[in-house]
Order: C-alpha cells, then structure tokens, then sequence
C-alpha cells in the first residue's frame, strides 16, 4: 500500500491541510464544467416525452444517466432512451471547460495519485477531459465499469484498490451530495466543491468553491508535521 505523503492545502488564507495517499475525483463539476451540455441535453430529451425538465434536473446530478430515466419516466424503455440520450450528450462540446484550478491541481499531483471516479461512461470522459484540455490519469471508474453508481461506494473503493491505497487514505473531491455520500461511504475524507449546489446543501466538513482553494502543499522546509485529521489545521 503506498504512503499518505501527499499534502492538500484546502481553503483560502489559514488553509486545512489534509494528508493522504491519493486523490480521487468525480468529472462533471468537479474538474470539467459541462453544466450547459447537461442542462440542454436533459432539456431537450424531456422536451420530447413531455416530463418536467427542472425536477428531472434536481434529481440527475451525479446520478448515472439511466437511473435518471428508471425515476423520472419508469414507463420508458430505458435502454432505447440511453441511446438518445448517449447521441446528444457526446454531441455537444459546446462550453466545456476546466473547472477554476483543475489542470493546476492535476499537472501538480503526482502520476497514479489521482484517479477519476465518474458517472458518465467511458468516451464521455475522454470528450470532456479533453475539451477542457486536462489529462487522463492511469485509473478511472466509469459507467462503463462493473460497479454500482453513486452514492454506491463501489467505484472509489474500485479506484483505491487499483491505486494500492487503502481508502481511508484517500481524499475524494465531488460537487454532489450523492458523490460526498459516495465517498463516505467508502471510508474515504471528502472536499465538496460548491460549483453544482450551495454549500447548504453539500453534506462534507470542507466546502470550497473550486478547485483554486485546493492546492499541493509544497513545505518550505522545518515546521511541524501536517496533521492527519480532517478538519484540523497546523
């Protein structure tokens, strides 16, 4: 199992730090901002089968797409309707960005310290990473992957295991409270990011509005030893 050695600066001028082995990231809102070719895709699909698109919204973030559709229209089929929904999702690129700190984060961690934990499938990722101009890591869990959809655990105890980190050493960084549910379920710590739901509605210890407030420390050299607790400060 590899060590906690890594160090997370979280928060703004007297920042919590935070010691771990890996960081596991949700996708969409956490790294990419994708809320406008989300938004339209979900918009346009109820459109056409005549469902209220602003509560199908409140349910869907984090969620994989068909268990969207299993709860907002259990009469469809499914499977026919992922199809749609997988034409007009890989489709738009319009708007996709990193979200605010992203690729410096990224580019800072080490290689096989971070992984991508997500509820879009397998060529989603790859779009989205790549129009925001942010690179793959080693190890991601998608919806393609045998494992449950959050707020299951499975896919960041997946993702720590293929890591060689044991989950309490783990960090995960999410902007839902699906995902957070997810993460602790898993053992892990989590930081919510407020870039989906006011940080009222996020269920972690550290909230913070992107990933500008979430850096690797880099220690000047003496000073006491980072502490290991979740909210505890040096």
């Amino acid at each position: 199992m590899r060590t906690p050695d890594l160090v997370l600066d979280v928060g703004g001028g007297d920042p919590v730090r935070l010691r771990c082995a890996a960081v596991l990231f949700d996708m969409d809102g956490t790294l990419v901002d994708s809320h406008a070719c989300v938004e339209w895709k979900w918009r346009t699909w109820c459109a056409g089968h005549g469902i209220d698109a602003d509560a199908l919204l409140a349910v869907a973030h984090g969620r994989p797409q068909a268990e969207t559709v299993r709860i907002v229209a259990p009469e469809l089929d499914t499977e026919r309707e992922l199809d749609h929904l997988t034409r007009l999702e890989e489709g738009c690129t319009t708007g996709i960005v990193e979200v605010p700190g992203a690729s410096a984060l990224l580019d800072a961690l080490p290689a096989g310290r971070w992984a991508v934990v997500t509820s879009a499938w397998r060529r989603l990722m790859q779009i989205r990473m790549g129009c925001a101009g942010l690179p793959l890591p080693a190890v991601t869990v998608t919806a393609d992957d045998p494992v449950d959809g959050k707020p299951s655990p499975h896919g960041y105890l997946s993702a720590a295991a293929r890591l060689g980190v044991r989950p309490a050493d783990c960090v995960v960084v999410e902007d839902t409270p699906v995902g957070l549910a997810a993460g602790q379920a898993a053992g892990m710590r989590t930081i919510a990011l407020a870039t989906t739901f006011p940080a009222d509605r996020l269920p972690a210890g550290l909230v913070v509005p992107d990933l500008t407030q979430v850096r690797l420390h880099r220690p000047g050299g003496g000073g006491p030893s980072p502490a290991t607790g979740p909210d505890r400060k040096e």
